[in-house]
């Protein structure tokens, strides 16, 4: 896998795929920022201040009940951006975006991408295609913890991860899981036992490292097929200039 500049802007799909001159625009807004594992880039019901737009971090999407249970309902990394309320007119969610993954992003005043969505031109195109996108992974993740068994939405988990990551690795709890995914921890733990078991990962420590994925795309339920094919077809690669 090629080496990227995570420090790039454009390392985000949805800023490389800014035609010229709405980059030129952005360009001299966007502030580079570290973002630290288990940073809360807002929370549930929150006016949102900026929108990110990760490079080499990713933040889960969490539903807040109102005992402040919660699961996560979708992961956003450098495919895509944090906070679509603010261009979807609602201002604030329900939801909270944390990080999961801790790395650098770039974030953009809550007004400045308004007013570039309001201009109802190739950057709404684009932020409504990526909506799009993520509205399918939010539906398929509720169909998927509904009906498929916890190791087939383990390996979805994982593998949603691991497109927007460089290598094979990662940093997680069986307990961050857990409350990810919206179950008990031994559930996750039995289930990461059959994997592991299986040849398909490693878990030890808090480290996750993905031993062989074709046999966890094999493994996993159509839902991971139906979430990758989505944004494939709606968001240009990430690479694009």
């Amino acid at each position: 896998m090629p080496s990227i500049d995570f420090t790039d802007p454009r390392s985000n799909r949805l800023l490389a795929a800014l035609p010229d001159a709405e980059w030129a625009r952005w360009e001299p807004e966007l502030e580079l920022v570290k973002l630290a594992h288990g940073e809360v880039l807002y929370a549930s019901g929150s006016t949102l201040s900026h929108v990110y737009f990760p490079t080499s971090a990713i933040a889960s999407l969490f539903y807040v009940m109102q005992d402040g249970a919660s699961a996560e309902t979708a992961v956003v990394g450098n495919e895509g951006l944090v906070g679509i309320s603010l261009f979807m007119g609602g201002e604030s969610t329900p939801s909270r975006a944390e990080v999961q993954n801790a790395g650098l992003g770039c974030r953009l005043a809550a007004q400045r991408l308004k007013d570039e969505f309001n201009r109802a031109g190739p950057v709404q195109h684009l932020l409504l295609r990526y909506t799009q996108a993520l509205i399918t992974q939010m539906a398929q993740t509720s169909v998927c913890n509904r009906h498929h068994t916890l190791d087939q939405q383990l390996c979805r988990w994982l593998l949603l991860r691991l497109d927007r990551l460089q290598g094979l690795e990662l940093k997680v709890t069986q307990e961050s899981i857990a409350g990810m995914l919206g179950v008990r921890r031994e559930g996750v733990t039995q289930a990461a036992i059959k994997l592991q078991e299986a040849g398909l990962i490693r878990y030890a420590r808090g480290r996750i490292s993905v031993l062989d994925r074709a046999g966890l795309m094999a493994r996993t339920c159509e839902c991971y097929a139906v979430v990758k094919t989505e944004y494939d077809r709606l968001l240009p690669d990430r690479l694009a200039t």
